[in-house]
């Protein structure tokens, strides 16, 4: 789903700043972030400690405040936390030129990725908390901002709209996106049929779509085929990690709809 064509980046001092401490505060961000890059490639403890560092040097570093939120905080709500942090520190270091100016191509720059991610953890934070409104709207103006979607935002907002029964915007999201050609999308829009018109014609031609997508995903999602312990760095379209992957997230959202996974496995 990624676009073609080079991202465009900018460097320090290259965004219209009226003096000099608007200049140091980008150079400061452009080293922070630097520090972050290589904090993701580290290892342990070390993770942290650079993290920290970039926030000492840029209180507007947002993937400081991601690594945070994933690797050092304590809990969901201290995630929560320094997500909504990660979020505003990304906010104020793009300022608001790209809001207005880069809607609809947003990923595209550079600069605006560290926000990005941050505010994808956050809704998925929020949701786990149980803040379901709250989470889909934040996953709604990703969308809104990237509608190519390189983060996979859509899939999670189809589950999320489909727990919450929001079916009209979930079949606007399936529109939208109907040429997508991965299972998460596939198979959520067969279990919105089974549990909106029970079995369906239609419901069993997307149970049937679906399941040519990707096979492997009914055995995990029934426990036939165990989950491991850890998921997937990667997946690949129709292959056994991208039901892995899936499963993994989707699994009780099967169980919750009586006769769905039943229904599935015929």
């Amino acid at each position: 789903m990624a676009k073609k064509g080079k991202p465009k980046a900018r460097v320090p001092g290259t965004k219209s700043a009226p003096d000099a401490v608007d200049y140091a505060a980008e150079a400061a961000l452009f080293d922070a972030q630097d520090l972050m890059y290589e904090a993701f490639d580290a290892q342990g403890d070390r993770r942290v400690a650079l993290a920290r560092e970039a926030l000492a040097i840029s209180p507007d570093c947002a993937d400081a405040y991601l690594l945070l939120a994933e690797e050092a905080a304590s809990s969901l709500e201290e995630a929560c936390e320094l997500l909504e942090q990660g979020v505003a520190a990304g906010a104020r270091a793009l300022g608001p030129g790209p809001f207005q100016e880069d809607v609809g191509h947003f990923w595209d720059l550079f600069e605006t990725r560290p926000y990005m991610r941050a505010r994808a953890a956050l809704a998925d934070t929020l949701w786990a908390l149980g803040r379901r409104e709250e989470a889909v709207e934040h996953q709604r103006d990703l969308l809104r901002l990237n509608p190519n979607d390189n983060q996979g935002v859509r899939d999670r907002q189809a589950e999320y709209l489909l727990a919450l029964e929001c079916y009209d915007e979930l079949d606007e999201l399936f529109a939208a996106y109907e040429h997508d050609g991965d299972a998460t999308l596939a198979y959520t829009k067969a279990l919105a049929a089974f549990r909106r018109q029970g079995d369906s014609p239609e419901a069993r031609a997307l149970r049937d779509r679906a399941r040519e997508q990707n096979p492997h995903v009914p055995a995990y999602l029934s426990g036939r085929k165990r989950l491991p312990a850890r998921l997937p760095d990667s997946v690949g379209f129709g292959d056994a990690d991208e039901a892995i992957g899936y499963a993994a997230g989707a699994k009780e959202q099967w169980k919750n709809v009586p006769g769905a996974l039943a229904w599935l496995a015929a």
